[in-house]
């Protein structure tokens, strides 16, 4: 099997083991969630890279729509919060080569550091949409005397928050576990 169609079999697991975890409820209240995938794909992104990791939280979200797993009020605000979103997790892909050649050097201090940067940015990118969509879509049912930017800023903000800390805890965990699953099968490992 070539390399590429393993790359993208691997990203179809993590997205649809994500949106499988997406199903465990950790929903406190109507706008307060902490998702329980992102570890998945932020781990996918951190070992495969940014395109990889683009096209798998792109299907994520994709898939939150087919499994009836998404609120959707109008398109636009479907496009925003689930295609453009969930796909901005990503970006968390742009420090795997630093990872990748740090874990190659068995320096274990700065692939954890890289570890929590990767998690802060894909989970601050995929929210910052969602805080787009929220000011948008969502404002109206701000509380009383709240503005639509602060209440969507503190919704999303405490979500983003939640998730982060739970995605890089997870991670960190993962990598004092099972340090391999961060770097592919095909490239040498410095542990």
């Amino acid at each position: 099997m070539s390399k590429n169609l393993t790359i993208w079999i691997e990203a179809t697991i993590m997205a649809a083991l994500a949106t499988a975890l997406s199903f465990i409820p950790l929903e406190i209240g109507p706008s307060f969630t902490i998702t329980v995938g992102q570890p998945v794909l932020i781990l996918f992104a951190l070992r495969r890279g940014l395109v990889p990791g683009l096209a798998a939280s792109f299907l994520w979200g994709i898939m939150h729509i087919f499994v009836a797993n998404a609120y959707i009020l109008t398109p636009l605000q479907g496009f925003i919060e689930y295609f453009v979103a969930f796909g901005f997790s990503g970006f968390a892909g742009l420090w795997a080569n630093s990872l990748q050649s740090n874990a190659d050097e068995g320096n274990k201090a700065r692939v954890r550091v890289l570890i929590v940067v990767g998690s802060i940015v894909g989970t601050a990118a995929r929210f910052f949409w969602h805080t787009i969509a929220g000011y948008y879509f969502w404002g109206e049912y701000a509380p009383e005397n709240w503005s639509p930017w602060f209440y969507t800023i503190v919704m999303n903000g405490a979500s983003a928050f939640a998730t982060a800390t739970f995605t890089v805890i997870v991670l960190l965990i993962i990598f004092r576990t099972t340090p391999s699953l961060f770097v592919p099968k095909n490239k040498k490992y410095g542990y």
